[in-house]
């Protein structure tokens, strides 16, 4: 297992539609390697989830983890280490919520982002075994973000007020406690 170099905004690579991975490739040793890699990257970087091509690796593989007390998202809800592999995302209604995201891949930049509040995820996780999951609130958010860095977007696509975005210093400085409100109002209405 190692901590991966992280590609940045700019690289080719992020632009890329992931492939899928057959049953063969998930069982093997390469792919179990990666996904462990994905792991201590995500954890390393203090992240909410890493998806395979930011590793530089054009899979349809993403990791979303929360721990509890995680410095660089606090005011998220804690989400148990989920390994999605060729994920499927919907909504589930037309309900969504305004996020003020940052990401991995675009260092010390935020922007606000609409997302689905709830949303079903299938997927299979790193043994081939199939989940049917609904997500919701600030934990749908991630695991949208996390499932379009598969297609090749990034949130900078998605932000619609290019007004909003902000370094990660002035995100802390003038936007942080607004937007930990919402965002706790939000968890509590919605459950995560």
């Amino acid at each position: 297992m190692a901590v991966r170099e992280i590609a940045t905004v700019g690289h080719p690579v992020l632009r890329e539609r992931a492939l899928e991975v057959t049953p063969e490739e998930l069982r093997s040793p390469e792919v179990q390697r990666l996904i462990d890699d994905m792991i201590d990257t995500k954890r390393a970087a203090n992240g909410a989830g890493i998806a395979a091509n930011q590793v530089y690796e054009t899979l349809r593989i993403a990791v979303v983890e929360v721990e509890p007390d995680n410095p660089r998202y606090p005011y998220k809800p804690p989400v148990p280490l989920t390994v999605l592999v060729n994920p499927a995302i919907e909504p589930i209604d037309d309900e969504t919520a305004e996020i003020n995201e940052g990401c991995l891949s675009v260092p010390d930049l935020r922007g606000v982002v609409e997302r689905h509040v709830n949303v079903r995820v299938r997927y299979l996780d790193r043994h081939g075994d199939s989940h049917d999951e609904v997500r919701r609130g600030l934990t749908a958010g991630t695991f949208q973000h996390e499932l379009d860095h598969l297609d090749g977007i990034l949130f900078l696509d998605r932000v619609r007020d290019p007004r909003t975005f902000m370094t990660w210093e002035q995100f802390e400085r003038f936007h942080r406690d607004e937007f930990a409100v919402r965002a706790a109002a939000l968890v509590e209405r919605v459950g995560s």
